[in-house]
This record gives C-alpha cells, structure tokens and sequence, in this order.
C-alpha cells in the first residue's frame, strides 16, 4: 500500500511543489512524471514526498548544518528552516573560503550542506565537494545532479513552493529529533516560511 503523503495531495498541488521547467537533464529523468502539452516537466508527487522524508531523516542527524540560498525566492525559507531547527544559513553570494579555510572569519565546520539550488549555489556546492561534506540538494527539473548526495526533486524557483517544501521539512526534522511528537505540535505555518507576493 502506498504512503499516506506528508499534507494532501492538493496542498502539495496549490504549492506547485510538483512544477518543473521546459529544460529537463538526463539526471533528473527519474524523478519526471509526466511532460504537459506545452511542454512543462512535471514531478513525480510521491518521489517529491519520499526525498523530503528521507532529507529529514538525514538533518536530523547532523550537528552543524548549514542551508545555503542565494536566490531571492529561497533567503526568508532558508532562514526560518536553520532558525528552527537550529542550524546555519547562509544567503546572498556564499563567501568563498566559508567550508574550506579555517583561517576564515566566517569559516563554517558542517557536517552537512542543503543547497536550495545546485546551480546558483555553485560556490557552497563546490566547497562542499572540496570539503568532502554530504550535501543535500533541491534539484529542479534542469538541474545538473553530479555532486549531490541526496536530491529532493522539486519546484526550487517559486516561493510558495519553496515555502512550503521547507515547512515540511522543517516538520519532519523535529519529528524525527522528538522535538515534537506529532504534525499537531508543529506550531509554525507556510506563511512563517515565506510571505506570498
């Protein structure tokens, strides 16, 4: 029997969670479930659901965890997600030397990296590399995947969809801690993750 998705399907929906682009890499193939008419990508909900679960069970391990976001779109979801579940974020340009310089003032030792894009957060993702830290990645349908440990396949341009995939894993990572027991304790809502324009 399938899982039950983490909020219903059209929640998942409304948030276009599941929306892609015209531009679609062989990496990302796996995780497309179908190509509309005018030839927009879209995501498989249930692979969306499942890598979600999986990031979260992941951070949850980790002790110096570091969510990178340069795009504008990603910054409020960025900071609210290492807020919560006490992490570090990083937005804006990603200043070089940050994972791989100890000598650096702003010098991070992670143990794991979430990049909200691999492709605009090029810097953390290569230091990340360099570092040999694991790195998670929201990887959109045009995504390059080499280098990314875990891919959380979705909608990583819109700010609702970013909001909303942060909630969630927001969530699920305090489950997974047993900071909170079930969704109901959960106390934040989409909008604390990013304001709609």
């Amino acid at each position: 029997m399938p899982t039950k998705l983490l909020i219903p399907r059209e929640e998942y929906l409304a948030a276009g969670l599941h929306i892609g682009m015209k531009q679609r890499t062989a990496d990302m193939k796996e995780f497309i479930y179908n190509i509309r008419d005018d030839g927009l990508a879209v995501l498989n909900l249930s692979k969306v659901d499942e890598r979600i679960r999986l990031a979260a069970k992941f951070l949850a391990r980790g002790k110096y965890v570091l969510i990178v976001g340069r795009k504008m779109a990603a910054q409020e979801s960025v900071k609210k997600f290492a807020e919560v579940i006490d992490a570090k974020s990083s937005t804006g340009r990603f200043l070089p030397g940050t994972l791989t310089n100890p000598q650096f003032k702003n010098y991070y030792e992670a143990d794991i990296v979430l990049v909200s894009d691999p492709l605009i957060d090029y810097q953390a993702l290569k230091e990340t590399v360099t570092a040999r830290i694991p790195v998670i990645g929201i990887c959109d349908t045009f995504n390059e995947t080499r280098n990314i440990d875990l891919i959380i396949p979705a909608n990583n341009k819109g700010k609702k969809a970013l909001a909303t995939l942060f909630w969630l894993l927001t969530r699920e990572v305090l489950k997974e801690r047993g900071t909170i027991k079930s969704d109901e304790e959960f106390k934040y809502k989409i909008t604390d993750f990013g304001k709609e324009e």
